[in-house]
C-alpha cells in the first residue's frame, strides 16, 4: 500500500475559508480586540504622538526603541558594578582568607 504525502487528511480550503479560519484565531485569541482598543486609544490622544508604532508597542506593553536603549545602558553599568565588586570581594579574601575547621 502506498500513501500520498501530498494527501492530507483534511480537505484543502478555499482561500476564502482559510481568511475566515485565521479571522476566528485572532479573535478567539484576543488580538481583535486589543488591536481595536490600542486604535480606539491612539483615535483618542489628543495630540497625536509622532511615532504612532511606539504608541501602539507603548500600549501593549512592549519595550520602545527609548526603552532598550536605555535597558541597555543600565544593563552596562551593573555590569561595570558587578565587576568592580567581584574584584574587592577577591582583593578581601585574599587579605583575610577564611579559616578551614578541622573536625
Amino acid at each position: 500500500v502506498v500513501i500520498n504525502a501530498s494527501t492530507s487528511a483534511r480537505p484543502k480550503m478555499s482561500g476564502e475559508s482559510k481568511k475566515e479560519e485565521f479571522r476566528k484565531y485572532l479573535e478567539r485569541s484576543g488580538v481583535i480586540d486589543a488591536l481595536t482598543k490600542v486604535l480606539v486609544a491612539l483615535y483618542e490622544e489628543p495630540e497625536k504622538p509622532s511615532n504612532a508604532l511606539d504608541f501602539i508597542k507603548q500600549y501593549l506593553g512592549a519595550p520602545t526603541s527609548g526603552d532598550v536603549e536605555t535597558m541597555k545602558a543600565e544593563k552596562d553599568e551593573m555590569m561595570k558594578k558587578n565587576e568592580e565588586l567581584t574584584k574587592e570581594l577577591e582583593v578581601r579574601h585574599s587579605c583575610f582568607p577564611m579559616p578551614t575547621s578541622s573536625l
